[in-house]
């Protein structure tokens, strides 16, 4: 029985001059943030929403996802390692980005906005989280094309051999076909972006205060829960638990998507 699978050895480089390396990671982390403003100016546009606005907040979200996506990832999952190599903890063009502390830095960097701009937060957050899953899903190639989070092995004709990920002499007769994890969660963040652009038309742009961002976290962390049963561990500690770390970080977010929606719908501040 001859075994389908994707070979899978592409550069995470797309260019090195002289020293100074253009990699694909940065470019699809860049296009996210592109891509955001691009679907926000409409939203905003459709509301009347100065675009200088869109432009401070952008800002925020920039500098909070980029620190909390990298603290996260040092905090939470390589906190020995970093001590030790401190400077490393600014590399992050190498890949190290953690989705859960990406949530608390855009959190953080919402609250600084609102409390400068004296906007709803529940405005604010309603339309940024619509946003959110599509730049997911463009970090999730980045992390494809680093050759990086992907799963456990796989029979499925989709598995992809990361031919990256092993010594050079590897046969590639020994190298197994994974779970590409990072597409899946992709596709599944672009599955929640469209949700919740079809709820936004629906309520043409005056959704219940939270009820998006309510939604949000429940859908996008169920996703993440769900696939880091098939994912390889990303650090050591993680072999020996029932549940992941990726996955004890996610049940407070999906228990807060859940209160949050129930007071939305009950047409109650929850903050």
């Amino acid at each position: 029985m001859i075994q389908l699978s994707v070979i899978w050895d592409v550069s995470p480089r797309i260019v090195d001059l002289g020293g100074i390396e253009v990699r694909w990671y940065g470019l699809l982390f860049a296009m996210a943030f592109f891509a955001s403003y691009i679907l926000l100016s409409k939203l905003f546009k459709k509301e009347g929403i100065k675009i200088e606005v869109l432009d401070k907040l952008t800002i925020y979200i920039l500098v909070g996802t980029i620190i909390g996506a990298r603290l996260g990832h040092v905090l939470f999952y390589q906190p020995d390692y970093y001590l030790k190599n401190p400077l490393e903890v600014l590399m992050i063009w190498e890949g190290g980005l953690a989705s859960h502390g990406a949530a608390i830095g855009i959190l953080l960097a919402v609250w600084m906005f609102v409390r400068k701009t004296k906007r709803n937060a529940w405005w604010v957050l309603d339309r940024l989280v619509i946003a959110v899953p599509m730049a997911g899903a463009f970090i999730r190639g980045g992390n494809l094309m680093n050759s990086e989070i992907y799963g456990g092995p796989t029979s499925l004709p989709w598995g992809f051999q990361f031919v990256r990920d092993f010594p050079a002499d590897t046969p590639l007769s020994m190298i197994p076909a994974s779970h590409p994890t990072q597409i899946y969660e992709a596709l599944g963040y672009l599955l929640i972006a469209a949700i919740l652009l079809v709820i936004y038309f629906r309520k043409n742009g005056a959704p219940a205060h939270g009820f998006i961002f309510g939604l949000f976290l429940v859908l996008l962390f169920f996703v993440r829960f769900m696939i880091e049963f098939i994912k390889n561990p990303q650090v050591d500690f993680e072999k020996t638990m029932a549940i992941n770390m990726g996955q004890i970080l996610s049940l407070p977010f999906i228990i807060a998507g859940l209160v949050i929606i129930y007071f939305s719908m009950r047409k109650k501040q929850v903050i």
